[in-house]
């Protein structure tokens, strides 16, 4: 019984945390992007998004991360380490890099030193979803997981999100244009 909750507890933490990494990684675009505004709009948007993404950054994604790694600590205790869950820890810890590589890029963007465009941080966004998808496939088959299936349909998102996002890219640009004409 008392792993059930701990497994309760644990999902909690990862929904959270995947919550504010999904929300985190769209800030990061629409920072970027509000130097295309005029300066003085350009100026009070960038001061509220670094506000949004410090306190997103601190106060969800953190404890986020630590209700997850903390319980799902607690479930190995029960469990062990099977082969699957050694495969989702190292899952998890490239996760536990892309949340610190978020700290990173929060601090350059507030310094004003990231390069990166919308699009790069558009394609950035969607390395949590490919983790998520994995480890989710990973729980739910454990040992039975078809890899060379699962491969071919992590390829399939993979294809599909960077068409979408260069698509989007450039139908944003041919929208920019059109309105410029105007």
């Amino acid at each position: 019984m008392s792993l059930l909750y701990l497994k309760a507890l644990h999902l909690i933490g990862v929904i959270v945390w995947f919550a504010g990494l999904f929300y985190l990684g769209r800030l990061f675009v629409y920072h970027c992007e509000v130097d295309e505004r005029p300066e003085s709009e350009s100026r009070i948007l960038k001061a509220q998004f670094e506000l949004m993404e410090k306190r997103l950054y601190y106060g969800i994604t953190w404890p986020g991360l630590c209700i997850t790694i903390l319980f799902g600590t607690a479930m190995l205790m029960e469990w062990g380490l099977p082969p699957w869950i050694q495969t989702k820890i190292g899952l998890v810890i490239l996760l536990v890099i892309y949340h610190l590589w978020c700290g990173h890029l929060r601090k350059q963007l507030f310094h004003e030193k990231c390069n990166w465009s919308g699009k790069h941080f558009r394609i950035f966004n969607e390395i949590p979803t490919l983790l998520l998808v994995t480890i989710v496939f990973l729980v739910v088959f454990k040992e039975a997981l078809s890899w060379s299936i699962f491969l071919l349909i992590l390829a399939g998102m993979i294809l599909t999100i960077i068409v979408t996002v260069l698509w989007l890219a450039k139908r944003r640009g041919e929208v920019a244009v059109v309105n410029n004409r105007d």
